[in-house]
């Protein structure tokens, strides 16, 4: 493997894969080779077969491991109810098949005409008709490279040197190399970086390098335990192991945006739930650019819990923040009037008033003070509670006021305490009515950011599998135009099938 800057696209690696030949008889190992083969087959964009010579019999017979891909690669892991092979679905993400020949001396040439290399591989490609074993097996490599692969290429290259230099080749320089070779390698490595695309999975998934590692390390445990390397499989291997990271991206970007945007404690609930919602929304933005294949919204469920965890917590420690705040700050405010009281100077005639004018005047002091916080009733409320054993005692023991005073007063603080009850009471209520609200509009924004991407995502789906039907229509046309209406027919099932799996690719259900 060879990893280099692209030299034509910015920000793209190009990734060379180099296999050990193929068909070595020292080695006796055929299975060794149709695994390479495959491997090979899954893991690039671009396939180049390098052979030696023309594309004659012999050529297409050293190239049988293509008719053996449909018993070492699946596309999906399990078959379903189709009728249609699952090789049907190889064509929608094998690379594009580059053929190369080396030391070709043929001139390429068909009746007469001179024609093309793309040309000769087009010829060399034509099926025979017949039925009996020789025809068959002259036809299935050629039928596999033309029904699997989604573009076809060729090159061919004149012998690099002459015979003398070949043993010493990796030594010659350039202007010793034969000039057409150089022009044709040139012309080859010209339409490599043009034409070869990012390799790609099921779904416009791009492979970068973390990628291409889970790729390799599933496709061969699937082969070292007996198993086959299946497409869907891979792609779900992937999506377990980059949607888990997903999550714990969102939840990272939600904290960051927290942190830079809430001081505690907030004035009220609803400045807490706008500063959540806001850093939810990005967070499920982050986690929907990130994952892929999220069957049955399993992670964005994970992100949702995770996400509310996060809100309750930040709920509780808004409640703790304003309840310490506000108990440092009625410290502050009373301690003055509670060491008035334990210096006894309300203990006199019209001291129980003078309490409780310089008790009001103090709650308005406490009142004016801003963000002290959601707890800031419950805070003082609680604080007045715990004070008005001393309340009472003042006014049982001021002389200045009558009987009746005295029970006027009770009465008055009793409604007063009524009061702040049934403010606390509606205060309570307003916050239920607030969470409960901002549960449904998180809810919302999950359906919302969910269903684009669904949309999204069919839209792509249904992009790939109109470009796999143009491939086999083409394909179709071309059998059925050189006669052979039995592969016509089959290729006409497949496109079928494709059709009718868009059919049922409509409008699904969203459950959270």
């Amino acid at each position: 493997m060879w990893c280099v800057p692209h030299p034509n696209m910015p920000n793209h690696t190009l990734v060379l894969l180099d296999t050990e030949g193929l068909g070595d008889v020292e080695k006796g190992d055929n299975q060794n080779d149709s695994w390479i083969f495959a491997l090979a087959i899954l893991l690039s964009s671009t396939f180049i077969y390098n052979s030696m010579g023309t594309i004659n019999q012999q050529a297409m017979d050293q190239l049988h491991y293509v008719t053996e891909l449909t018993d070492r690669i699946r596309a999906k892991s399990s078959p379903g109810n189709s009728e249609v092979d699952d090789s049907a679905d190889f064509v929608s993400f094998f690379p594009a098949f580059v053929w190369t020949l080396r030391d070709f001396s043929l001139e390429l040439e068909a009746n007469g005409q001179p024609i093309t290399a793309d040309e000769y591989l087009e010829l060399s490609l034509k099926l025979k008709k017949g039925t009996d074993q020789k025809t068959k097996s002259f036809n299935e490599p050629r039928l596999c490279i033309r029904k699997f692969f989604p573009q076809k290429k060729c090159f061919i290259f004149d012998r690099p040197a002459q015979r003398k230099n070949l043993i010493r080749l990796e030594q010659l320089q350039e202007g010793e190399l034969n000039p057409e070779f150089v022009e044709q390698a040139a012309e080859f490595c010209s339409y490599i970086f043009s034409h070869s695309k990012p390799k790609t999975l099921s779904g416009d998934i791009a492979v970068n390098g973390p990628r291409l590692e889970i790729l390799v390390l599933n496709y061969v445990n699937a082969i070292s335990s007996g198993d086959l390397p299946c497409m869907e499989n891979a792609v779900l291997a992937l999506a377990q192991i980059e949607n888990t990271a997903a999550v714990q991206k969102a939840i990272a970007h939600y904290d960051q945006q927290m942190s830079q945007k809430v001081q505690l404690p907030t004035e009220t609930l609803q400045e807490l739930l706008d500063l959540h919602r806001a850093s939810e929304k990005e967070a499920i933005k982050v986690f929907m650019k990130s994952s892929f294949k999220d069957v049955d919204q399993k992670f964005q469920k994970e992100l949702g819990d995770k996400l509310q965890a996060k809100q309750d917590d930040y709920y509780k420690q808004n409640i703790k923040a304003s309840m310490d705040y506000c108990e440092a700050l009625i410290q502050d405010i009373f301690h003055p009037l509670e060491e008035d009281v334990k210096q006894g100077i309300f203990s006199k005639p019209g001291g129980y008033l003078l309490f409780i004018q310089k008790k009001q005047e103090l709650k308005n002091k406490y009142y004016q003070v801003p963000r002290k916080g959601i707890e800031a009733e419950e805070t003082i409320k609680k604080y007045l509670e715990s004070k008005e054993d001393v309340a009472d005692a003042l006014l049982r023991t001021d002389q200045s006021l009558t009987e009746k005073e005295k029970e006027i007063e009770v009465e008055r603080v009793k409604a007063e305490s009524a009061e702040a009850a049934n403010k606390m009471l509606e205060e309570m209520q307003k916050k239920n009515e607030q969470m409960m609200e901002q549960k449904e509009k998180s809810y919302q924004e999950h359906v919302k950011q969910l269903t684009e991407k669904m949309e999204k995502d069919r839209a792509q789906l249904l992009a790939e599998q109109e470009r796999t039907i143009a491939l086999k229509l083409t394909e179709q046309k071309q059998l059925l135009k050189e006669g052979f209406e039995n592969e016509s027919k089959k290729l006409l099932k497949e496109i079928q099938d494709i059709k009718r799996r868009n059919s049922a690719t409509g409008p699904r259900c969203i459950i959270l």
